[in-house]
């Protein structure tokens, strides 16, 4: 299927019935306890439990996830001097200047983000102030909207106490952001249940939701099986779970994400001695965008960002997994980075073909979105597989999206 077939797919036909009971507004007490729907490499489907999972995974696996963590993303500020007025909400996405996350966490003055306004039509001029307490120390926060396009601002952020980061800021001052379709209000329980157990890089403003069903005790068996665990970045940005508003996907635009893999993993896809089990679709767009991020790099071009047709170009070269990561690790020695950072647009969709990834645990997803399209790719047994799975588990007792169950193809 060559890129203009793609590009006519109708999101349509990749819409369901989900009925909003179905959709898990909070998570199971014991996250391994959830449901497990497993799809066989012959195409059989079955329930299990989550806790199930290592005794399922290949023996020839490796487990690649994503170490990403939801900052307190959603700030809400008061017009006028009294704190009386209008309410502005700030939803911070990515940093601007700095660009990069860690440096604008660590950021003791000032720092600027690329965020959505709510109720943006109240705050036409004049900045915005609150009041806060962050480590014991009183501060005064400042935002200024410093430019406007679309949806989307730049506000600078300035506060008045330089032993203070911004990470502490918005950690004192911020909310996690749980998802919209969970149409409530975030709980003081979100800041725990919306976090993977493995989350440590700041970054993402929706949680990598495949990994919040693992716990310990499952890391453990993975680990006792004898099956190695490796770690990637991707910061998930709000644009991820939304539907796809165009009739059809080549009028789609996806987001902009960042990710960051260092060299020691990069180096064991290139000997391609494990079959690769990525947990979410964030881990599948990143693994899969580092294979073209190699042959762009491989073809001299700037590998910054990954377009997202660029791997249904005619001058795509087909390269071989271990020569793609050569170009990539050939890269880090000419400029001396022990991390590969890039951004990636990916699309994938039905008549993409996977490079890396050979198997996923991943959540069900909304209706219309490209989620739906990448995991209609990766089953590759015609377009209505995908259907088969989601009908399969609206018939069972299964959860939906982010706080939901879980699936695993192999």
């Amino acid at each position: 299927m060559d890129r203009s077939q793609i590009e006519e797919i109708r999101i349509e036909d990749y819409d369901y019935p989900l009925p909003d009971q179905r959709i898990a507004r909070h998570p199971l007490a014991e996250r391994d306890t959830c449901l497990l729907l497993v799809r066989d490499p012959q195409g059989g489907l079955s329930t299990r439990r989550f806790s199930d999972l290592p005794a399922l995974l290949p023996p020839d696996s490796m487990l690649v996830y994503n170490n990403t963590r939801v900052i307190n993303a959603r700030l809400r500020f008061r017009k006028g001097s009294d704190g009386t007025g209008a309410l502005i909400e700030i939803f911070c996405l990515e940093p601007d200047d700095p660009a990069d996350y860690a440096v604008s966490f660590a950021a003791t003055s000032s720092c600027s983000w690329n965020c959505l306004v709510g109720n943006s039509k109240r705050w036409k001029d004049g900045d915005l102030t609150q009041n806060v307490t962050v480590d014991g120390r009183s501060i005064t926060l400042r935002a200024t909207r410093q430019s406007k396009d679309g949806a989307s601002s730049v506000v600078r952020f300035s506060w008045d106490c330089p032993e203070v980061t911004f990470s502490s800021i918005i950690s004192a001052l911020g909310e996690i952001p749980i998802p919209p379709y969970l149409n409530r209000s975030t709980e003081e329980s979100d800041s725990r249940d919306y976090q993977t157990v493995y989350s440590r890089i700041d970054g993402s403003v929706a949680a990598p939701t495949a990994g919040l069903h693992f716990t310990p005790a499952v890391l453990r068996d993975i680990d006792l099986r004898g099956i190695p665990r490796r770690e990637l970045t991707l910061h998930v940005g709000a644009g991820t779970f939304q539907p796809v508003k165009s009739d059809t996907i080549g009028e789609h635009t996806m987001h902009s994400e960042f990710i960051a893999l260092d060299r020691p993993l990069i180096e064991e896809l290139s000997r391609g001695s494990h079959r690769i089990i990525a947990v979410g679709t964030t881990s599948v767009r990143t693994l899969e965008s580092l294979y073209h991020l190699g042959c762009m790099l491989h073809s001299g071009m700037d590998a910054s960002t990954l377009p997202q047709w660029y791997p249904y170009s005619d001058s795509h070269p087909s390269l071989s997994v271990a020569d793609s990561m050569a170009a990539i690790l050939r890269h880090l020695d000419a400029t001396g980075q022990s991390t590969f950072i890039a951004s990636t647009r990916l699309m994938i969709a039905p008549g993409y073909r996977y490079r890396i990834v050979r198997g996923m645990v991943t959540n069900f997803h909304q209706p219309r979105s490209t989620l739906l399209l990448l995991i209609s790719a990766f089953l590759d047994a015609g377009a209505d597989e995908w259907r088969r799975i989601y009908d399969y588990a609206l018939a069972g007792d299964f959860r939906f999206l982010s706080y939901g169950d879980a699936c695993l193809f192999i």
